[in-house]
């Protein structure tokens, strides 16, 4: 687009006199007529007698747009006609061009120098920098140089082609226009080069720019902008060549336009990149004012661009303009935004109009180009009713995001910081107690106290909340969900209105459970789960959700809030047990609290959940714990009784998966109280779980006898007297662990006599006067009641101290004695139970005790199974033994021998021994030696050194 660069003011109206050049020197108008006369003219407030206005003296060296009078004439100033004149500034010197070139002292105008050589020249060029002047004559070209005071030194005169019509320096060399084409002229050698012509009807044109570069002219088309996009310097005059028969009545100055006031018009008639480019022109110093139009342009440049559905550049020219987001959001009515204290209005956003004084210096027309800064008022017209459901389309919403996704990360890390901040003030306390009382607090679920004055967290919750929008708008729900997940500061209210009109659940959980509103998360969760579950329209729009959702939800919560996740568990308690209970044991929810809550709300589940948490980690349940789940078990496995015994169907060798549960949890588990479990025993059933309720409380003969006799199991008997011995193998506090097996030899042994009133003992054992148990193996005597032959019978019918260990078998006791016990009951011993014992355990019983009980009749060769293993174990054991006692012998006779050898070491004492401590003569003096024999000290230095540990590592020595 072609703009005007400048703007152009008459100087003068009607002169009655023919100008042929015009010339400025600073405020002053200097015009050369055809007559030879020079007339000076100044603005009329220079002449007049009233009061200059405030800002002449800040124009007093340009020209100026108000009219001009007549200061001074100078009549004969040449002989003729002025071709150009030129003032240099920078030497005070006015240069004219007439029918020779003359130069003028300023500002009085006296001659100072005159070219003579240069009568007939018709162009010329003058070289500030250097002082040179070329002019051109003819078909010659002439260079001089000022030597700095009146006179001129020619340099150099070349030849050239033709007639020179245009010329200009560039550099050390001169651009000539000859004919239709330019040349450059070598200055210091003369030699020509051609550039381009200049077209078949533009004459050539050369000018000479403030930089040092060079504007060619061609077919008239001139561009006139230099690398600061000046033509000439401001104020300047600027003609065209005109012929000389054209007469020109009405000067004119041509006046460069402030750059601002191009990149105005350039903003008004639509050319931005244009005007965007000139503003990356105006000077370092103008940064600001820079900036401000920069963001002016970009704003009407996006609104062009808005309007013309070029959307995301649209967008990326608001974002260059760092105009305020929420002015961007107002282009879109159907987002809806959180109400903040911090949305500007529209009038009050920077406007690109500028200072009316630069204005009214350029065109007149130029103030009415401007335009107001767009704004986005709504409209109820038919006409705006479409234009906004335009601004709802895909397009125009992708654009906004990609907009809002750049605009997010700067945002978001104020508020981040911004909320950091407050935590670390609110943390310091009272010191900040004034300043944090002039701060207004909204309370947040989710980030408790905030700060809403805090205008980065306004500006990122007005972000977020429309973003949010325009990604579901969009149908991005997985974006959309993803920042959710994140940090983000969505307003709830209007996000939650959204999203349950869009049935997007997915993207609700996250925006409670960002916010911490986890009971409202979870109660929706649940609606989801059973309307997923019934197949219903709301889980079919969506996506179907499990049982397991709330349970994965409930997960991070278990720290926090344990009350909360045991409540909303209860939901999913029924339908996923095993993975509620993982969740209260991998949450490390305290057990005793769990276990409360299920008995109060879900005794069937207590169960489960103790039997997890054991399997999980048998030392992480409490003794009461364990405790009451063997109470439950014990509880269910009466009430099957119950119900089996009232059908009179009931069987002590059935097994219902909860009493193998109980059996299995009395053997294992050793955290319960025996004793009131024992209580709840029915008297005449559930002998196993009695039995292993008598061995918890080392009631071992009681515990056997009710295998032996009341379940007829001898397996079970075995099985118990293994785990008894295995339990206490390893503790060297108890001296005999095979008595136990004598225990159950001597039950096999009188079966009947073992069985008499052993009832009546579980009865004294259960009821409140018992008070102490004493244990099996504790070596304390037992008295028998009748005499030596009874004291076996005793021990095993009578005593409820009942006690066996090594010394409490009398081992002067005879065969004929155990006959006496047999005799006396008149009771069948269980011999195959006996030889099968004493077969299987024979390593692990006290062989002699064994046989002293068994009776004489007894055949030898049943036997066999016993003492064959028995005896090879005690020959083996005494050969080993033997082997032992020789190595130690041996080894005992090799150390003698070393002493000996180490006794027979011989030290020599002359007269010359010297002591290695004190450096003098042992003599007849007690002396030491060290290991090596070879090193000799008196004993008394040895001594010191010893006390003053002086000698390193302390050597073992030898005192001879």
């Amino acid at each position: 687009m072609v703009h005007s660069a400048y703007d152009s003011f008459e100087l003068l109206n009607n002169c009655p006199f023919k100008i042929d050049a015009v010339e400025s020197y600073g405020s002053k108008l200097l015009l050369g007529c055809s007559d030879g006369s020079l007339k000076i003219y100044v603005p009329e407030y220079s002449v007049s007698d009233r009061s200059p206005p405030s800002d002449y003296h800040l124009h007093a060296h340009e020209l100026r747009k108000e009219p001009y009078a007549l200061e001074r004439n100078l009549s004969g100033f040449s002989r003729r006609p002025l071709l150009a004149m030129e003032v240099l500034e920078s030497r005070e010197l006015l240069l004219s061009l007439s029918e020779s070139i003359a130069f003028h002292k300023l500002p009085n105008l006296e001659t100072n120098a005159v070219i003579t050589k240069a009568k007939g020249a018709n162009v010329y060029s003058w070289d500030d920098r250097r002082g040179f002047l070329c002019f051109a004559r003819q078909k010659r070209v002439c260079i001089f140089r000022h030597d700095g005071g009146r006179g001129f030194v020619e340099v150099k005169e070349y030849n050239v082609p033709d007639t020179v019509k245009s010329m200009s320096w560039c550099g050390e060399n001169i651009c000539l226009g000859i004919r239709k084409e330019y040349m450059i002229l070598n200055a210091t050698n003369g030699a020509l080069s051609e550039v381009f012509p200049s077209g078949r009807l533009a004459p050539p044109l050369v000018i000479s720019l403030p930089s040092g570069e060079l504007l060619l002219g061609k077919e008239n088309i001139g561009v006139f902008v230099d690398q600061n996009g000046k033509l000439l310097q401001e104020g300047r005059i600027c003609w065209s060549e005109a012929p000389a028969e054209v007469v020109i009545q009405k000067p004119y100055a041509i006046a460069l336009l402030p750059r601002y006031v191009e990149i105005v018009q350039l903003t008004a008639s639509g050319n931005f990149d244009e005007a965007l480019a000139l503003c990356k022109l105006l000077p370092p110093e103008d940064s600001n004012l820079r900036a401000a139009k920069e963001g002016s342009i970009h704003i009407r440049y996006a609104h062009y661009l808005f309007d013309n559905e070029s959307y995301e550049e649209a967008m990326e020219h608001f974002l260059a303009s760092q105009i305020d987001m929420t002015y961007v959001l107002s282009l879109y009515p159907s987002i809806i935004l959180p109400k903040t204290t911090m949305i500007p209005e529209p009038e009050k956003l920077v406007d690109i109009s500028w200072d009316a004084s630069y204005l009214s210096r350029g065109s007149s027309g130029l103030s009415d180009d401007m335009e107001a800064l767009p704004s986005p008022q709504l409209s109820e017209s038919d006409e705006h009713a479409a234009l906004e459901s335009k601004k709802m389309s895909h397009n125009t919403l992708m654009a906004l995001i990609k907009f809002l996704q750049k605009k997010r990360y700067g945002i978001i890390e104020k508020a981040t910081a911004e909320g950091t901040e407050e935590v670390v003030l609110d943390a310091v306390g009272d010191n900040f107690a004034s300043y944090d009382s002039s701060r207004f607090k909204k309370t947040t679920k989710g980030r408790g106290n905030i700060s809403i004055s805090s205008g980065a967290r306004e500006m990122a919750a007005i972000l977020d909340t429309a973003l949010l929008q325009a990604l579901l708008l969009t149908g991005q729900s997985s974006v959309a969900l993803e920042l959710l997940k994140g940090l983000n500061y969505c307003d709830v209210k209007i996000c939650e209105e959204i999203i349950r009109k869009r049935n997007h659940y997915a993207a609700l959980l996250e925006l409670y459970k960002c916010n911490s509103m986890h009971r409202e998360a979870l109660k929706l969760l649940h609606q989801l789960v059973e309307e997923s579950k019934a197949n219903q329209s709301l889980a079919e729009l969506t996506q179907r959700f499990e049982p397991v959702s709330i349970i994965e939800y409930l997960k991070p919560l278990c720290g926090t809030d344990p009350m909360l996740v045991l409540e909303c568990s209860m939901l999913v308690l029924e339908s996923c047990p095993t993975q509620t209970i993982e969740l209260y044991l991998s949450g490390n929810i305290p057990s005793d609290l769990v276990n409360s809550y299920l008995k109060q709300h879900a005794p069937s589940m207590q169960a489960k959940y103790l039997e997890l948490m054991l399997a999980m980690n048998e030392n992480g349940i409490s003794g009461n714990l364990q405790n009451e789940m063997i109470q439950i078990y014990l509880s269910e496995v009466l009430d099957w009784y119950s119900d089996l015994g009232t059908q009179q169907k009931w069987d002590e060798k059935a097994y219902s998966p909860t009493r193998k549960k109980l059996l299995s949890a009395l053997e294992s588990i050793s955290g319960y109280n025996p004793d009131a479990l024992l209580k709840r025993l029915p008297p005449d059933a559930l002998y196993e779980e009695r039995a292993i309720l008598l061995g918890k409380m080392n009631q071992h003969e009681l515990a056997l006898s009710l295998y032996v006799h009341k379940l007829h199991v001898p397996e079970l008997a075995l099985a118990y007297c293994d785990r008894v011995y295995e339990s206490v193998v390893h503790q060297p506090s108890i001296k005999s662990s095979g008595n136990i097996y004598l225990t159950l030899l001597q039950i096999y042994l009188n079966p009947r006599r073992t069985t008499k009133n052993f009832e009546q003992r579980i009865t004294n054992l259960v009821s409140p006067h018992h008070t102490s148990i004493p244990k099996v193996g504790s070596g304390s005597s037992i008295k028998a009641r009748g005499g030596r032959g009874s004291k076996k019978i005793a021990s095993i019918e009578g005593a409820e101290d009942m006690r066996v260990s090594q010394s409490g078998t009398d081992s002067s006791r005879s065969d004929g004695d155990a006959d006496e016990s047999i005799g006396e009951g008149g009771s069948t011993i269980m011999l195959d139970e006996i030889l099968d014992l004493l077969s299987q355990r024979w390593d692990r019983l006290n062989g002699a005790q064994a046989l002293k009980l068994l009776p004489r009749e007894t055949k030898l060769q049943n036997l066999l199974p016993f003492l064959g293993p028995l005896l090879r174990k005690s020959s083996e054991a005494y050969r080993n033994l033997s082997v032992i006692k020789s190595l130690r012998q041996s080894e005992n006779l090799q150390v003698k021998d070393e002493l000996y050898n180490q006794r027979q070491t011989v030290v020599k004492i002359t007269s010359d021994s010297m002591c290695s401590l004190c450096n003098k003569k042992i003599g007849t003096s007690v002396f030491a030696v060290y290991p090596n024999g070879k090193t000799l000290v008196h004993f008394v230095c040895f001594r010191d050194s010893q006390t003053m540990k002086v000698v390193a590592k302390g050597s073992p020595r030898r005192k001879r």
